[in-house]
């Protein structure tokens, strides 16, 4: 693949990108989850007696488009089937007056109970089917909302917690207190989708949990309940005057309680609990925040939720990106970008705080339109390293500002996690509600290879204590193969990917045997053509690592993880950079929305809870691409001394 080739593919994307940037500057594509985010859509409305809203006929439609040829429903395409999700759609549809004799009805009824049936659904499930009489709020876990004030020291507290898991474990307090119950006709119930109804009422373990800590926990849980029966809690009308407060407060700078819909849809659930009229502005502001996730297709008389928005994450990179062909203060779109991430800089207060041991200023970047509680650090590294490169004074103190937070945010284990600073509580993951697989919020590689990465373009080398850190922390988690895991997106090949492109930046010497490993590893796994792919599966059996269908992103991080000890012009890295030249597509697909200049890429390669839930941001098809070819451009041109012809009309500079 020859460097004018490349330059001609390079300039179709980066065209095709600059196209999608919104007149503000930034950029936010569509985000993309599973089933679950219709069907609690329709239940929400049938517990909060809103059944009658005329748009869940068309977000029913869409519901039913994602059921499965077996007949059920599933976190990715592809997957196989989740009992929950399945459950959850069953019962909306039925609600919405699907008859359950239907072919698709009862094919999913079939998969339900050939898979335990839905006294086996996860706790978060369990909370909607209690609120709509299906089963005993005995069968959800206890959520006292006396761990308000549990001290910081006490091992469990709601700031030793993940943050996403505080804003449900919060609103979900006030709902197993308040027990608010729905009654629906027995005819639109769910009674033949469980199998032992001796167990429907009972809270019971599922999954795979620790003997010994389950056992106390649950022991525990019924100790709660029995405490809340007899009515021996003094101190509960102060902790829920306390956590609705709480709530109140994080409702502030924010587009909804952690800008995200799962604790969106509680607290609609909590605050009428708490006896707030369906006209208050709080519930009106609540609907608002959710309503606004709903996108709406009207050829197709369908609606579709997504999970939050994500322009901070899809500006920051899309930005990067486009900094690896002078994306620079004094263009035209460049100043309207990062005009607008300064406007976004979170300079607020927020949870972070309660876990950090050094002063620091508050600052960085956090995922959503506003969402000032919660700053991350991904987002942080990413919209750092975008603006120090742009350039410009004001840039250049925010990125400062940002790296500063980040430095103050390192667990001790040198690692870093994504919202707080934390330390790994394994015992947490026992407590009944832990079930969704993220109570906690560790420190990952491939969150420590991007803040890496921001560190060394901010001038910190291999030799800074910090860093130093870091990859200690890098080398304790390497696998076997050689390769690292993937929090946040899918899943070795991206974690291995990050985590070699940090070691580059901080300038870590590249051809040390052990990172050599990794990439040797991207290697293997890369497939005859060039191309990397790796499914969801991944997080099930290890021993699928680094397989699955080719997707453009991934190939885009596995050709840019070789490059980084291996250069350009490595034969397996020109073959990657070949793929994504001849799959780049030459036309639009309004049918697919894919655009010229684009790729096509319907799987799901981001990750939001591991074996829960996953997501398809519908951007990474594009700016990562981008970011690959044009990282292999110019490390071509500082060999060669040739220099890039990628200056699309869009981004040369405003005269």
């Amino acid at each position: 693949m020859t460097f004018p080739v490349v330059s001609e593919h390079l300039n179709a994307a980066v065209t095709a990108l600059l196209d999608l940037q919104q007149p503000d500057g930034y950029w936010c594509a569509e985000l993309e989850g599973d089933s679950i985010l219709e069907s609690e859509y329709i239940l929400l409305k049938w517990i909060i007696d809103q059944e009658n809203d005329p748009r869940l006929p068309q977000i029913a439609n869409y519901l039913r488009k994602l059921q499965t040829q077996d007949g059920s429903w599933v976190q990715y395409p592809g997957g196989k089937i989740d009992l929950s999700a399945t459950v959850k759609a069953y019962f909306a549809l039925k609600l919405i007056g699907d008859d359950p004799q239907s072919s698709h009805m009862v094919k999913a009824k079939e998969q339900i109970i050939a898979h335990g049936g839905a006294e086996l659904c996860n706790s978060f499930t369990n909370f909607y089917l209690a609120a709509l009489g299906q089963i005993d709020y005995n069968a959800v876990p206890s959520i006292p909302p006396e761990i308000i004030f549990l001290p910081r020291w006490f091992y469990f507290n709601l700031s030793k917690v993940s943050a996403w898991s505080r804003t449900m474990i919060t609103p979900l307090s006030i709902v197993t207190t308040h027990r608010p119950l729905r009654k629906i006709p027995k005819n639109l119930g769910i009674d033949e989708l469980y199998i032992d109804h001796s167990r429907r009422h009972k809270l019971i373990p599922t999954g795979n949990t620790h003997r010994t800590w389950t056992t106390f926990f649950y022991s525990l849980d019924r100790l709660l309940k029995l405490v809340h029966k007899l009515g021996m809690t003094p101190l509960r009308r102060r902790a829920l005057d306390r956590i609705e407060q709480w709530l109140l407060d994080h409702t502030e700078d924010s587009d909804g309680v952690g800008a995200i819909f799962p604790p969106m849809v509680y607290i609609l659930i909590a605050l009428r609990a708490r006896g707030y009229a369906d006209d208050h502005p709080k519930i009106l502001e609540a609907h608002k925040h959710l309503d606004d996730l709903l996108i709406h297709d009207d050829e197709n008389q369908e609606i579709r939720i997504q999970p939050c928005f994500s322009p901070i994450w899809d500006t920051g990179i899309a930005a990067y990106a486009l900094t690896e062909i002078d994306f620079k203060q004094g263009q035209d779109a460049a100043d309207r970008c990062a005009s607008w991430l300064l406007q976004k800089e979170c300079r607020k207060v927020g949870d972070w705080m309660d876990n950090v041991k050094q002063p620091v200023e508050p600052a960085g970047w956090y995922f959503e339109y506003n969402n000032a509680f919660y700053p991350d650090v991904d987002d942080t590294a990413m919209v750092a390293m975008a603006l120090k490169r742009i350039g410009g004074d004001e840039a250049l103190a925010a990125a400062e500002r940002g790296t500063q937070w980040v430095l103050a945010m390192q667990n001790d284990d040198g690692g870093w996690a994504a919202f707080d600073r934390t330390v790994e509580r394994p015992i947490l993951e026992h407590i009944p509600f832990a079930d969704h697989n993220a109570i906690q919020d560790p420190s990952c590689p491939d969150i420590v290879g991007r803040t890496l990465e921001c560190l060394g373009h901010m001038g910190y080398r291999a030799d800074h204590p910090a860093v130093i850190r870091a990859i200690e922390f890098i080398r304790s988690r390497q696998e076997p193969q050689g390769s690292w895991f993937g929090r946040w997106g899918v899943n070795y090949v991206y974690g291995t990917w990050q985590v070699l492109a940090g070691l580059e930046a901080v300038q870590c010497d590249m051809q040390q045997d052990w990172i050599k490993k990794s990439a040797q590893w991207l290697k293997q796994v890369q497939q005859a053509d060039g191309s990397f792919g790796e499914s969801c599966d991944t997080y099930e059996d290890i021993t699928l690592m680094g397989t699955g269908e080719p997707t453009a992103s991934q190939t885009a991080w596995g050709t840019m993880g070789m490059m980084s000890v291996f250069g350009p012009d490595d034969p397996a890295v020109k073959r990657g950079i070949a793929w994504l030249c001849e799959k780049q597509l030459t036309e639009d697909h309004p049918t697919s929305g894919d655009a010229a200049g684009s790729w096509h890429e319907p799987q799901f390669t981001g990750t939001g809870f591991p074996k829960v839930f996953y997501l398809r941001y519908h951007l990474y098809r594009l700016y990562f691409p981008v970011m690959c070819l044009g990282r292999w451009m110019r490390k071509t041109s500082e060999a060669t001394c040739k220099k890039p012809v990628v200056q699309p009309s869009n981004a040369t500079s405003a005269s």
